[in-house]
């Protein structure tokens, strides 16, 4: 399972959310995946209140609870040791239901509407259900669905209408950070290993993409051995090489890689790059894995470049003297943007007199 998944950042599944153009907000996963605790610190980034309007909660061995924003707190199921378990020793009371059923018809038009959670003690309770279902249809829903194989839920889950972020999926991406650059214009010594706020610049990007995938799906590329050394000391894959063309740093990256859902081609001299940009693009393209997906500011596209599995194969074959933008150019994919509100994340370095902007930048 892809660390990005199981370290996830409020900021970074809100914004994949925004950048995704859809209505409902909804997180799956199974018992422990944190559906609660995440949903609970993306809610305010949404404007959707700060806490859930139904919630529902179980006292061990007793029953399941559900509680309105009123405060009417009411039993939606009891324990049953006779069923069998660990998870489904419930039964469903469903006049327990009343309470949730009046919040949701209660809600405005348009407004968000929050639960947490939605789990199969919902299926014996239709008018419950389609109080949740006509809530979609009118208000915007921000939902933990309990991860079950049951037909409602699958079915709100497969709306077109919805951003799902599913804590379990075993979403797989890799990464190659560009660290082959010649740095001519950076002069003696090469901008890779330049101190930038007391860490190299290289490093910064190392922090940027640090456990958001696999360990053996983050492999640094260079022609630098300076570099190469600080990254074996930083525990970090790394690949140096002496071909000379973009192309070769491309190829030999997604070769060392193996056979990953997609990759980021994430350069190593944008210092200010943070992780919650890089994780909001993963969670993009876990929701949407035939896109192409970019960061932009003022609508102007920038790097890291996520490129979904179907673009991998012309990667790995660009003549010399290409990079990733000649495949973009003829993309069978649409190519989508992240918003990225400090446009300073997506500039570059490749002079001393660029790294000292951005470093006094960074300090406003």
């Amino acid at each position: 399972m892809s660390p990005s998944l199981l370290h996830p950042i409020p900021g970074a599944a809100a914004r994949a959310f925004l950048a995704s153009g859809k209505r409902h907000f909804l997180l799956t996963g199974g018992r422990g995946a944190g559906k609660s605790t995440l949903l609970a610190a993306v809610l305010p980034l949404l404007g959707a209140g700060d806490g859930p309007d139904i919630l529902t909660f179980a006292r061990k061995g007793q029953g399941v609870y559900l509680r309105t924003a009123r405060g009417a707190c009411t039993p939606i199921g009891v324990f049953d040791p006779s069923l069998p378990g660990p998870d489904t020793r419930m039964c469903p009371l469903p006049d327990g239901f009343a309470p949730g059923i009046a919040a949701l018809d209660a809600a405005p038009a348009g407004a968000w509407v929050t639960v947490d959670e939605i789990g199969y003690l919902e299926t014996g309770c239709p008018p419950y259900r389609a109080a949740l279902e006509a809530a979609f249809d009118r208000c915007r829903v921000a939902a933990a669905v309990r991860k079950a194989d049951l037909p409602f839920l699958r079915a709100l889950l497969a709306r077109p209408d919805v951003f799902v972020l599913d804590l379990d999926r075993p979403h797989d991406p890799g990464c190659v950070v560009m660290a082959s650059g010649l740095g001519v214009r950076f002069g003696p010594g090469g901008k890779l290993l330049a101190d930038f706020q007391s860490r190299p610049m290289l490093g910064r990007a190392l922090d940027a993409t640090d456990r958001l995938f696999s360990p053996n799906r983050r492999i640094v590329v260079t022609r630098s051995e300076d570099a190469a050394a600080f990254c074996r000391k930083e525990g970090v894959p790394v690949l140096l090489h002496a071909l000379p063309n973009r192309s070769d740093t491309i190829r030999l990256g997604l070769e060392a890689l193996g056979d990953p859902e997609g990759c980021l081609f994430c350069p190593a001299d944008q210092p200010l790059l943070t992780a919650e940009t890089v994780q909001a693009l993963l969670f993009c393209a876990a929701h949407d894995p035939n896109a192409v997906w970019r960061p932009a500011h003022d609508g102007q596209p920038g790097a890291p470049v996520f490129f979904p599995p179907c673009l991998l194969p012309q990667l790995k074959t660009l003549a010399p003297g290409q990079g990733g933008r000649s495949v973009l150019k003829d993309a069978p994919c649409p190519v989508r943007l992240l918003d990225c509100p400090d446009g300073r994340e997506l500039a570059d370095v490749d002079t001393p007199a660029d790294l000292a902007a951005l470093e006094a930048a960074a300090q406003t």
